[in-house]
């Protein structure tokens, strides 16, 4: 059984055939899939979906694009979404200096204050990093970010940062790209760290996997990153989507 660890199946491109995805999903042999919230409308039906629906758990959080219309409403907002007991983390939060849709000194605010609410609930936190490694590892680290477990969500960094990330304790997540015959990078990522802390991940609808770049993705899909995984590991698909599913619910806590 599989888990897709970063999923937006509350997306408007989902609208008219979700119960087609899901069913997908579990012919696939998808166990639970985590909807990930990147803002506050997205999170609140990435709670929704996860009361409606026993295999899904639900993430909130507001992305860095859209840091600058974080104010205190909206993280208090936040903070009560949080405490439902189908959130099993925070995010997905972060820095992206790659887009910079919002000031990057409001990307560090935002993002400091919801790992403050993923520390007061004791709950985890789902980190997106585009173009400003050096950064979110300094933030994690001054605010010790990965007191309460946390995941690097659909990886792209190099080892050497994947291993400080661990130190502090993080998962690291793969996703679509790792599919790509390009990707060497994290193909090297993922050929070295140890399988204990390896996640697997869609995005969808974003960033496909091989051979269906260019189309919609869903959470049936991470079976292709889970085939790539048993690849460059030379082990079995079985053995990687038991460790893996492991690995999710360690992190976020889920039981069963």
């Amino acid at each position: 059984m599989l888990i897709d660890s970063h999923a937006h199946i509350q997306d408007e491109k989902f609208k008219h055939d979700l119960d087609e995805v899901l069913e997908n999903a579990q012919k696939a042999g998808l166990e639970k899939i985590i909807c990930i919230g990147y803002d506050y409308e997205t999170s609140r039906e990435a709670v929704k979906l996860a009361h409606n629906f026993p295999q899904i758990y639900a993430v909130v959080g507001v992305h860095p694009h859209d840091s600058k219309k974080v104010n205190e409403d909206i993280l208090q907002k936040l903070y009560e979404l949080a405490r439902d007991p189908r959130v099993v983390a925070i995010g997905e939060t972060g820095l992206d200096f790659y887009r910079d849709l919002s000031p990057r000194d409001q990307q560090k605010k935002a993002f400091v204050e919801q790992i403050k609410i993923a520390q007061e609930l004791y709950k985890p936190v789902v980190i997106h990093d585009r173009e400003a490694h050096q950064e979110v590892l300094d933030i994690i680290k001054k605010e010790r970010a990965g007191k309460n477990g946390g995941v690097m969500h659909c990886y792209s960094g190099r080892l050497p940062l994947a291993v400080e990330l661990m130190r502090e304790g993080f998962y690291i997540s793969f996703a679509g790209p790792l599919t790509y015959k390009n990707a060497k990078k994290t193909h090297e990522v993922a050929a070295k760290i140890p399988m204990d802390r390896v996640l697997l991940e869609t995005d969808c609808p974003y960033l496909s996997p091989e051979p269906l770049r260019g189309k919609r993705n869903e959470p049936a899909n991470v079976k292709y990153v889970a085939q790539k995984m048993a690849e460059i590991r030379g082990k079995d698909i079985e053995e990687i989507a038991y460790i893996t599913s492991l690995n999710a619910k360690k992190v976020f806590r889920i039981t069963g």
